[in-house]
């Protein structure tokens, strides 16, 4: 290593002993926020929305490489940019920065998705973008490409266009897809140290997950992390035999330290095996995960499907598990390692997701806890693990019930071919139902988890702290009914004491939801400065399922002019209070870039857009406040103050009994336009702010 790196290092010597590749005894459970293609539910602005929630039950987040890819849609893996242009296909930077931070605040730290074993080019097989970040120009070069790239044919293309390569080749698996870079150059290591310093201490990463990182050696890994010191780092070493992960782990160390945590693949076919043939005996050894390792489960990130292994289509079927998912995030989260929860099973099954993090969380087990496995020699149909805790056991009993759960266990949870028991010396209360939003009233039921024969159980439901002198007495098996907005706090009450005291949120939503219909117009973009030659509406829903077509979706060619102005406009039935519209407005034709606008999402209600100004992407501005007074003619803010809601009514009714003089609105008063004010106008207003 030259010179430049090696006084690097020195200066950074006390950053070494700090980077140790991930935490010991780290308790957290990482979700992964995105599944592949996941455009919608990943959207930066929808991922923050969420973020009360996430925060009981993950303490990180993984996301998509966040920088632009170039025009259309992208899941990051062909990136592009590293410094300069942050408007990818889940948001802008502006959103980017807000999410994070948002996170931070609610105690989740981000994982960014590190994809530096390749990089995508501009328009030749050669050129990178040119970048400037904090002054400092940063671009890679023909001579950054491995020798060997794709097979040579890089070579080759490059000897024929007088371009050259770097004289060393690949350090790990070549791939074809894009140019592998050679992480021997010293100009890729400025470039990588720059970003990933920029990833940490700009835009507030707290660790990453690096791509593919049989690409490249794994001594390039250790000597990133020891520089740039992240929080966090796991390598995707996608490999199920467990010497290789292993192997990789050690190839990270920087004087003896390892310096990065690995995807236990191991881990993961063993959990998918079991689970898809229903064959959980196949659980059973010691070589059946990192995790299982005493030296290595510090560096475990645990998990049973990602974006690379799940069903994606039937063109695609991938790797997936199949059968008894439930099951296996069950066993997944009673087990040493850091688990990683994957988005769709995180959507799928959330209140049984939410209970299982609590179990871990109550017997607070950890990355470096201890497990055995309590199978009998001739168990045929089950398999039961146990893992240490600092407070208490999980006794995970997967597949049939033929085991008898011990006297000195509780089962908390249960469903198709798994039980989870917490030991009674977790001293805990336990509630049925998880912290969440319930449609309707519901029964809790509360139990307590304890060596104390009886114990009794006490509970408030206004977030007050439960007392041998506050709250409710009941015993273990006692429900109770929540049927609005809840706190509740249970503890157990034993000798006057509580003590093991736990709290659950609960919303309830009675609504009676009615379906109703929504218009969303596009300011007429076909005049000037846009001078569109036609107008499309890509459209897709909540679902992601598609309206109106493939790629580029239906021309739109009604119009309407509203308060003199043309707008394009389609109309969409929302069927659900969770239901909403996305949408691409574009020109039309198979192109992308700069034929479209960035996407339109979570659109639930009548409204207006605006295209504006054009970088990569048309940028949209909505603009419904100026305009939904207006809708089909309907002037709904009767009292001019800019909003339409309950005042208009009142404005209007006193018009209709004499005591306004309609006159003094100036024509507003006018919902209709049917020349007449009556309650005809009232229904009218109501029902605009119905739809808002």
């Amino acid at each position: 290593m030259k010179k430049l790196f090696t006084t690097a290092l020195v200066v950074l010597l006390p950053l070494l002993l700090m980077a140790q590749g991930w935490p010991a005894k780290y308790g957290g459970v990482m979700l992964q926020g995105f599944y592949w293609d996941s455009y919608n539910d990943t959207r930066w602005p929808k991922l923050e929305s969420q973020a009360d929630e996430l925060a009981e039950f993950f303490k990180l987040v993984w996301i998509p490489q966040s920088a632009s890819c170039g025009s259309g849609t992208s899941m990051g893996y062909d990136d592009l940019y590293w410094f300069s242009n942050y408007n990818s296909s889940f948001g802008n930077e502006a959103q980017l920065r807000s999410l994070i931070n948002t996170f931070k605040s609610k105690g989740i730290g981000t994982i960014a998705d590190v994809v530096i074993n390749h990089r995508k080019n501009v328009s030749s097989w050669v050129d990178f973008p040119v970048e400037v970040y904090k002054g400092v120009t940063y671009q890679l070069k023909s001579t950054d490409i491995c020798k060997n790239d794709d097979g040579g044919n890089t070579l080759t293309w490059a000897a024929q266009n007088g371009y050259s390569l770097s004289a060393n080749n690949d350090t790990g698996e070549d791939w074809g897809g894009m140019r592998d870079l050679d992480h021997r150059s010293e100009n890729v290591q400025k470039n990588v140290l720059a970003y990933l310093g920029m990833l940490l201490n700009d835009l507030g990463y707290v660790g990453f997950r690096y791509d593919m990182t049989k690409g490249y050696s794994a001594s390039f890994t250790g000597l990133y992390n020891s520089t740039v010191n992240p929080e966090f780092s796991v390598g995707e070493y996608w490999d199920g035999y467990l010497p290789s992960v292993r192997n990789w782990v050690d190839g990270t160390k920087v004087d003896g330290v390892v310096q990065s945590a690995a995807f236990d693949f191991p881990f993961r076919y063993t959990i998918r095996d079991a689970a898809n043939n229903n064959k959980w005996t196949n659980l059973s050894g010691s070589d059946k995960g990192l995790n299982l390792a005493t030296n290595y489960k510090r560096y475990a990130v645990t998990f049973i499907e990602n974006h690379d292994t799940e069903y994606r289509s039937a063109s695609a079927p991938q790797d997936p598990i199949k059968n008894n998912i439930e099951a296996a995030n069950a066993y997944l989260l009673s087990m040493p390692g850091t688990p990683c929860i994957f988005l769709k099973h995180w959507q799928d099954y959330k209140e049984s997701i939410k209970q299982m993090i609590y179990v871990r969380q109550l017997a607070e087990i950890s990355n470096t806890s201890v497990t055995y496995n309590l199978s009998k020699s001739d168990a045929s149909n089950y398999y039961v693990q146990r893992t240490v805790g600092d407070r208490g056991m999980v006794l995970a009993a997967m597949g049939s019930t033929a085991y008898t759960i011990p006297a000195t266990y509780v089962v908390v949870l249960s469903g198709t071919n798994y039980r989870l028991a917490l030991s009674k010396t977790t001293e805990t209360a336990w509630a049925s139902k998880p912290s969440g939003t319930y449609e309707g009233a519901i029964n809790v039921e509360l139990t307590a988890v304890s060596q104390t024969d009886g114990a009794q159980l006490v509970y408030t439901l206004d977030g007050s702290e439960p007392t041998a002198s506050n709250g409710t007495k009941v015993a273990s098996g006692a429900s109770v009914n929540i049927n609005k907005q809840t706190t509740l706090k249970v503890g157990l009450l034993i000798g006057g004491a509580v003590s093991g005291v736990i709290t659950r949120n609960y919303e309830i939503d009675n609504s009676d939801f009615q379906p109703y219909e929504i218009t969303v117009y596009l300011k007429d973009p076909t005049v000037a400065p846009n001078n569109w030659p036609m107008v499309n509406f890509y459209t897709w829903d909540s679902s992601d399922k598609q309206f109106n077509g493939n790629w580029p979706g239906q021309t739109i060619t009604d119009t309407k002019v509203i308060n003199g102005v043309k707008f394009y406009y389609c109309s969409y039935n929302i069927t659900g209070k969770n239901y909403y519209m996305n949408f691409v407005f574009n020109q039309g034709g198979s192109s992308a870039g700069s034929h479209q606008t960035e996407d339109v999402t979570f659109v639930n209600k009548t409204s207006f857009f605006e295209v504006t100004t054009q970088t990569n992407k048309y940028q949209i501005k909505d603009v419904t406040d100026q305009y939904l007074p207006f809708i089909d003619g309907v002037k709904g803010d009767v009292n001019g103050d800019g909003e339409v809601n309950i005042a208009d009514v009142n404005c209007l009714i006193d018009i209709i009994l004499g005591v306004r003089d309609a006159s003094e609105f100036a024509g507003r008063a006018l919902v209709n336009e049917d020349t007449e004010v009556n309650i005809a106008d009232v229904n009218a207003v109501i029902d605009i702010i119905l739809s808002e």
